[in-house]
């Protein structure tokens, strides 16, 4: 009899396993008008990304079918969780909360497509990136946290790759990455860091690579590589730096930090560029500095 019990009860756990398997679907749906009781169908869509997602399989997907606000998430395995094109899909990160949190397993990528997250002044960091192998950040606009709009501290290094987005209006950077000791490469192409203290800060450990990007109205600096305990780096081309306290900066840390620049225009900064301890800037020979004061940094040739 106790046999017969036994196996009866490892059976309900394997189908039960089995159930909540085939419960998750490779793609789901949230609706402004949806509820997180559904199965996050196509007909039947959840309400929020978080109801979602415990509904999709690693490596799956999360679409808007509409408008709205779908609400913080932490994200722990293979996602991407896309907005849509043309649909205003917004995270609401306020009340010392995050937007988005990547918390993944080493091996993981993670895609954040068409989101508009959103501080409302009291957020903490619209994206916070804590492990994971990769983070894609494309076509997002992030806004109004007190922190960082967004936030890459991994322990395990990792990859970040941000395009065509727009970051603003933060307490602290637009974007800002650092490492406790294994690299991370941190990837911008045609977006802009606008009205935060700092646009782009480069800490330990991180190597930043900058085209077709912007930094702006930051009340500290523009684009930062500063490095206390690993040396930062970041090459930038193609892109600006504009009516900041400050333009450009490597330095001023404990570590050796240096940033290379090759058709980089640099204007109507109360200071161009500048250098502090252990901190370097080389140009190609075809940087500008147009009504930015008096450089205080050497640019050494490339």
């Amino acid at each position: 009899m106790k046999r017969v019990v036994l196996y009866f009860s490892i059976l309900a756990i394997t189908v039960g396993v089995a159930s909540m398997a085939q419960g998750q679907a490779t793609r789901t749906w949230v609706s402004g008008v949806g509820d997180d009781a559904n199965p996050c169908s196509r007909t039947a869509p959840c309400k929020t990304f978080a109801g979602a997602i415990s509904k999709t399989a690693a490596g799956g997907e999360i679409d808007a079918l509409d408008p709205g606000g779908f609400g913080g998430v932490t994200v722990t395995k293979a996602m991407t969780i896309d907005g849509g094109g043309g649909v205003v899909a917004s995270v609401l990160g306020s009340s010392g909360s995050n937007g988005v949190t990547i918390n993944a397993q080493s091996g993981d990528v993670v895609t954040l497509r068409n989101l508009s997250i959103f501080g409302a002044g009291t957020g903490i960091n619209g994206v916070r990136f804590l492990a994971g192998r990769a983070a894609h950040i494309e076509h997002c606009s992030i806004s109004s946290f007190t922190n960082n709009g967004i936030d890459v501290e991994l322990v395990g290094g990792g990859l970040v790759f941000v395009e065509d987005t727009t970051s603003q209006d933060n307490g602290g950077s637009g974007l800002s990455a650092l490492s406790t000791g294994t690299p991370v490469q941190v990837s911008i192409d045609n977006s802009r860091f606008d009205n935060n203290a700092f646009g782009v800060s480069a800490l330990d450990f991180t190597y930043f690579s900058v085209t077709n990007s912007e930094a702006s109205g930051n009340s500290q600096v523009g684009f930062l590589a500063q490095a206390n305990g690993g040396s930062a780096a970041m090459s930038m081309a193609n892109s600006a730096a504009g009516n900041n306290a400050i333009g450009i900066k490597s330095g001023g840390g404990g570590a050796p930090s240096s940033i290379r620049l090759a058709g980089v225009s640099v204007f109507l900064n109360t200071t161009g560029l500048t250098t502090g301890t252990n901190g370097a800037i080389s140009s190609f020979g075809n940087t500008y500095n147009s009504g930015s004061g008096t450089p205080t940094a050497h640019i050494a040739p490339q």
